[in-house]
């Protein structure tokens, strides 16, 4: 191999690496979601905003607060004010106009863009949903509605809001009951005055302001996703829709949710009760080449004038979800067209981790390390089996070739002069493929860890050793490095005592590097994963290699 080909590989390795040094990405001031003492603008629809007062957003043990509205005729330029409501886990913001939240703070998490604070879950100034009424005659646009509200407590002390408005003979209610110990409420809207059949369209966020210390790779994850009743989640990144790009969701559909990394805004249809019939999904305007944008609704059938469903907004927690039952754990499909084989994978692999933290209590670097360890030692046996049948093919070759070269005129011989080889060194033709399984086996382990690092919030913001933040990339570098290292390591002692294998020998240099690149702006968990299991293996690699030394014989004359 020409040494040129490896110079301009660690070449193309020493491009990508150093780039983003000299070139990191700029990370964008965040909103806040405290508003200023004069004025705010609070979305009445889609691209139609009005400003007015609003007070400051807190967040109460339990409680609501904010001003009253009284209704009149709807318009888009009308006063709106906020009205705020806390529960134990954060506190949700609620316009006056249109009775919906345009923010939601999740207080267990921090942001992470350098500027302090909790996690706000919001879209500048827009409302995350929006409501509408469709009839055979008529459309009650609720977002532009003006509501008057009152408070409440249920049996269990969790606080409730009922919004009521007015849009011409049509009375509408919006109840809300908020959980205490999940980001959950329940939503019942009631129409009166309006014939059937009518329709409820809920719009899903148009996105959500990035929280993330990594704002460009939060924007990339942005996504919906649904989940048909007879079918599993399928998500619709918003990269994969071009602007204007219509995609229709059929139901029945247990849930619909908007996503970014690490966060979601969704509705559940309720338990033994009616699904959403549909999901109109398109693509928004974009940001130059990004795609910060999407539009979705959600279309559920009124049932004598109501519909209810409930709404989950916070972390896309993924024993959180497992908990709230309709397969919720799949609201951030991952694998894309792989999903059926990767899905089930990452699954596992969370209930591993998720069991190992609470085993060990230690941080989750170490919790990785650990899970390294424990998968190459579960792995052993099938290893030293693969490598022991990889042994003895390397020692019955010269045999074969042997028989290969003496009966070449004669197929039939040579098919039957095989099989006698192997039949004496106890081997078939398979043992090759049988050989090669165990290293086919753990692939699919290492594409759910790959998105199962990218995504699981447990890793958000975790230090470990020198690195800040284990679900961001290592910013020297020395983890992809040394996992490149390690892996070249681990191939040069495989190839110990081996024949020559040109072609061997030259994957022993190109896989390093090419993870190594792979990697270098990935989760530096996964790196870590990577260096561990590399490091976990080379014993065993040194085992085998001293025994292959011992097993060379020299091939038995073919007679």
């Amino acid at each position: 191999m020409d040494k040129r080909f490896f110079l301009a590989l660690l070449l193309t390795a020493a491009v990508l690496v150093v780039t983003p040094i000299i070139f990191p990405r700029p990370v964008p001031a965040p909103r806040a979601l405290v508003a200023d003492s004069s004025a705010t603008t609070v979305a009445t629809s889609q691209g139609a905003p009005s400003t007015g007062a609003t007070n400051t957003l807190t967040s109460p043990s339990s409680g609501v607060s904010g001003g009253v509205t009284t209704g009149g005729a709807p318009s888009p330029q009308m006063a709106a004010e906020t009205v705020s409501v806390g529960t134990p886990l954060g506190s949700y913001a609620f316009s006056t106009i249109g009775a919906a939240p345009i923010a939601i703070q999740v207080d267990s998490y921090p942001a992470l863009n350098g500027k302090g604070g909790r996690v706000v879950l919001k879209h500048g100034r827009e409302s995350l949903l929006r409501y509408r009424i469709v009839t055979a005659h008529d459309t009650i646009a609720i977002d532009r509605v003006a509501f008057t509200h009152t408070s409440g407590m249920a049996v269990d002390g969790a606080p409730t809001l009922t919004f009521t408005g007015m849009s011409g003979s049509a009375r509408t209610t919006i109840a809300y009951a908020f959980s205490r110990d999940n980001y959950l409420a329940s939503a019942r809207v009631t129409v009166e005055g309006i014939t059937e059949p009518a329709f409820l369209l809920v719009d899903l966020p148009t996105g959500l302001d990035t929280q993330e210390a990594d704002s460009a790779e939060d924007i990339q994850n942005l996504a919906y996703s649904v989940k048909p009743i007879s079918q599993g989640a399928r998500g619709v990144p918003f990269t994969k829709l071009d602007e204007g790009e219509k995609k229709l969701e059929a139901g029945p559909l247990s849930w619909a949710v908007m996503k970014s990394k690490y966060f979601i805004v969704g509705l559940l249809a309720v338990k033994d009760g009616k699904p959403f019939a549909e999901a109109d999904i398109e693509g928004g305007v974009r940001s130059g080449k990004r795609a910060t944008r999407g539009i979705a609704t959600v279309v559920m059938p009124l049932d004598k004038g109501a519909a209810t469903f409930e709404m989950y907004a916070g972390p896309l927690s993924w024993l959180r979800l497992l908990k709230l039952g309709r397969d919720f754990e799949t609201a951030n499909p991952t694998g894309g067209f792989l999903q059926p084989v990767v899905q089930p994978f990452a699954t596992i692999v969370m209930r591993m981790l998720l069991g190992l933290k609470k085993a060990v209590n230690l941080n989750y670097g170490w919790v990785i390390v650990i899970f390294g360890v424990a998968i190459r030692l579960v792995m052993w046996p099938l290893n030293q089996s693969a490598m022991r049948s990889a042994l003895k093919m390397q020692r019955i070759q010269p045999e074969m070739q042997e028989v290969q070269t003496k009966f070449k005129s004669d197929p039939q011989k040579q098919q039957s002069e095989i099989m006698r080889v192997y039949k004496e060194h106890g081997m078939s033709p398979f043992s090759a493929f049988t050989g090669c399984l165990p290293a086919l086996l753990p692939m699919p382990v290492l594409m759910a860890l790959f998105y199962v690092f990218r995504n699981t919030i447990e890793f958000r913001g975790v230090p470990f050793l020198w690195l800040h933040d284990i679900s961001l990339h290592d910013p020297l570098y020395a983890l992809p490095l040394a996992m490149g290292a390690s892996m070249y390591l681990m191939s040069w002692i495989s190839l110990r005592n081996a024949p020559p294998n040109p072609q061997a020998k030259m994957m022993s240099y190109i896989f390093p590097v090419f993870l190594t690149v792979a990697l270098a702006n990935s989760a530096a968990g996964l790196s870590l994963y990577y260096t561990v299991q590399n490091l976990a293996a080379l014993p065993q690699q040194w085992l085998i290699a001293n025994e292959r030394a011992k097993a060379v014989k020299p091939a038995k004359p073919v007679t």
